[in-house]
């Protein structure tokens, strides 16, 4: 199996891990009852490679790395939530500490569209994305917008780094499609 870009490989093998009932990438008894049938094909072939990716992005790419991707892409919501925490204990910024916590939270919870946002579960109440609500000391707007503006580049920036790594290591691995124009 091969991927259209890095961002679907690395989307997919972080869904890989809530894809089952049970949680986690749990393909062994897959494996196990495709070995009786013969070879792994279709779902079960695509699955066991999105659970292989998944576990050679995180042991291969730095844990800073790794923290921005499931900030952003995860589907596993302890996961998202405790990589969120992580990135904003290691944010540096002039902003209050609430107002970090605040500004990374809504970067990698974006609102959504749909009716009031709720089109996902992941959706914040919208009180979340007022820039007001982010800090008990009156601060003026420019200066809210250029610390959220701050964070929120160094943020992208730490998820395009860890995209090329990963970019790196699945072009090594072959697992990136490529196709003429």
């Amino acid at each position: 199996m091969t991927y259209r870009n890095v961002v679907s490989a690395v989307v997919r093998a972080l869904a890989s891990e809530t894809i089952n009932s049970a949680g986690g990438c749990d393909f062994e008894p897959k494996v196990q009852c495709a070995k009786q049938k013969g070879e792994i094909v279709g779902k079960e072939a695509a699955f066991l490679t999105d659970c292989w990716v998944f576990g050679r992005l995180h042991k291969a790419l730095a844990p800073a790395h790794w923290r921005a991707l499931v900030a952003k892409f995860s589907t596993h919501t302890e996961r998202k939530h405790a990589a969120i925490a992580e990135l904003t204990r290691a944010m540096r910024s002039p902003a209050p500490e609430r107002f970090l916590h605040c500004a990374v939270v809504t970067w990698a919870l974006p609102r959504l569209p749909g009716v009031d946002g709720k089109r996902s579960t992941n959706v914040l109440p919208a009180g979340w994305y007022e820039m007001d609500n982010w800090s008990n000391e009156p601060h003026p707007v420019k200066t809210q917008e250029r610390w959220r503006r701050d964070i929120r580049k160094a943020l992208e920036r730490e998820v395009d780094e860890a995209l090329v790594s990963a970019q790196v290591l699945l072009d090594a691995e072959g697992l990136i499609g490529t196709q003429a124009a």
